[in-house]
């Protein structure tokens, strides 16, 4: 009876502790540099009009520290661990700066295909191998504005984020 009683502790010590050590692993995995993160997000305009999400869909997965998102957004996530939620806010510096009048272009009509000659038309803009966004500014009599500024510049941009999950960074 003493032996199984001596088991019966040790099982409840040895849980306890294994609960523990499980607790104090993931409270220390918190987003940091080189964590792979996994998230839920709703992105507004600063009037709450929204711009994109993907609540119910895939998360969005980036490497904190890697500059593939907004330093800002890193900034803000960072300390943050799953299952966390935030909100908050970025000004146009913080995301994707001032509309910057330099990055308007002017072109003859003839280069733009005849669908996209009307204001606020997308098209796709290649250089040195990589593709973006441009918008159809404004049509005169022979040539086209077009706005090579990121779609979201000069906005003021809501996040509102549920941290899904937070891996370790690999050790090296």
């Amino acid at each position: 009876m003493k032996l199984l009683h001596s088991l019966l502790i040790l099982a409840v010590v040895s849980f306890f502790s294994s609960a523990r050590q499980a607790a104090a692993a993931e409270a220390d995995n918190v987003i940091k540099n080189g964590s792979q993160v996994s998230l839920e997000f709703t992105l507004s305009d600063a009037n709450g009009k929204l711009i994109e999400s993907n609540k119910g869909q895939q998360p969005l997965q980036y490497t904190q520290g890697a500059g593939t998102v907004l330093p800002a957004l890193e900034k803000q996530l960072a300390g943050l661990k799953a299952g966390d939620t935030k909100q908050f806010v970025l000004k146009p510096e913080e995301a994707y700066g001032p509309v910057n009048p330099e990055a308007f272009r002017e072109f003859p009509k003839s280069n733009i295909p005849p669908e996209a000659l009307k204001v606020g038309a997308q098209l796709t803009a290649t250089n040195n191998g990589q593709t973006f966004p441009v918008k159809v500014h404004e049509i005169k009599e022979n040539t086209v504005i077009v706005d090579f500024n990121h779609p979201l510049a000069g906005m003021t941009l809501s996040f509102d984020v549920k941290v899904i999950s937070v891996q370790e960074p690999a050790n090296p």
